[in-house]
């Protein structure tokens, strides 16, 4: 058997669903509103995670994307992707959540591509393993194509409590790597979440869905009609965007579709193992950065304005000032030119508290 070619094949028919949203308020002051994470380079790789997701998606889809994103960030988002065809870039008028923003491109596929089987994959993930990702994602498609909606379920590294579970059914009939889904679980204690990776059937729900967009949306309708009759009527007279928009549901997809498609018996999973992180705060920074050989603390950008001591944990000078750290262990610091925040790896998710209490004392400008 020959090796596998490090450059995949593209896959028939798949199209990239990208939603680009959320401001990353738990990795404030990096993250705001006007430059959310996505249009961040937080890997040191060059490349912002949306064009690190463009990089990893485009082997599988060649040109075939829709980016869903808010208007404030249209431009930016067409200033990065070059390749992508502007019209092809989504503009919501507001935030609706995930239902709206995927339902709205799932209503434009299924006009422009009845056949199409799409993938949304959110613009702010990182994947370590590209090969395994889009083996994943080929293993979806094939079950996509015969009604089921796919999600991606990743193999838990620890017992964490800050993310969804996927509980793994029985094999499915006819498409090896796919396993059904007995139900989603909404973010666990630490103790339950520990006795799920005892089982060894449970896996982190990333948020990712590969289905038929027709299939999707007819889904939606089961439980609400008049949301997806809004979307499709949305992509048949685009010129009612604006107008229409602020009247749809406020819901996420996982809720309105996954969680009642996973009760009927709907729903199907391809269990992954390619290295998935989210970013979700600054202590997942760190462990994504960090370098074992390395005693002291990890630094994301210029090293020569770090001065570091008997110290440990992350350190960003996006301020241009020297930052010096002394006899600090699991430390956090994150210099900017307006904000600097100082806290510790396992305070890391309150930061998010931080961003709502600029907002409240009318400092929505630091945010």
């Amino acid at each position: 058997m020959s090796a596998p070619s490090s450059v995949p094949d593209p896959i028939d028919g798949l199209w990239a669903v990208v939603p680009a949203g959320g401001a990353g308020t738990r990795l404030w002051p990096l993250s705001r509103s006007s430059s959310p994470k996505f249009l961040r380079d937080l890997t040191g790789s060059g490349r912002s995670l949306l064009q690190g997701t463009h990089d990893r998606l485009a082997p599988l889809v060649e040109d075939r994307f829709l980016v869903v994103t808010g208007r404030a960030h249209r431009d930016a988002v067409a200033a990065q992707l070059p390749e992508v065809d502007e019209a092809a870039i989504v503009a919501e008028p507001s935030a609706r959540d995930s239902m709206a923003a995927i339902g709205l491109a799932a209503a434009m596929l299924e006009r422009r591509d009845p056949d199409a089987v799409m993938g949304s994959f959110a613009a702010d993930h990182v994947i370590a393993d590209p090969a395994a990702f889009g083996d994943c994602v080929r293993t979806a498609v094939g079950a996509a194509r015969d009604g089921w909606l796919v999600t991606i379920g990743i193999e838990p590294t620890f017992a964490s409590s800050a993310f969804g579970y996927i509980h793994l059914g029985d094999d499915l009939e006819g498409h090896p790597g796919a396993r059904s889904v007995v139900e989603f679980v909404e973010k666990p204690s630490v103790d339950v979440a520990d006795g799920y990776l005892a089982t060894g059937r449970y896996r982190w729900n990333a948020g990712m869905f590969v289905v038929r967009p027709t299939v999707l949306l007819d889904l939606l309708a089961e439980g609400d009609p008049a949301f997806a009759a809004a979307l499709r009527a949305i992509a048949a007279a685009p010129e009612t965007l604006e107008e229409a928009w602020g009247r749809l549901p406020r819901i996420a997809l996982d809720h309105a579709v996954a969680e009642p498609a996973a009760a009927a018996g709907q729903v199907v999973v391809v269990p992954a193992a390619f290295g998935w992180d989210d970013i979700g705060d600054f202590d997942s920074l760190a462990t994504l950065l960090d370098d074992p050989d390395r005693a002291s603390v990890t630094v994301l950008g210029d090293d020569s304005l770090v001065q570091a001591l008997a110290a440990t944990g992350l350190v960003v000078p996006a301020g241009g000032k020297v930052v010096a750290v002394v006899g600090l262990d699991d430390v956090v610091v994150v210099d900017t030119p307006d904000a600097l925040l100082v806290t510790t790896r396992a305070r890391a998710q309150d930061v998010k508290a931080i961003v709502a209490a600029l907002k409240q004392s009318g400092r929505a400008d630091l945010t």
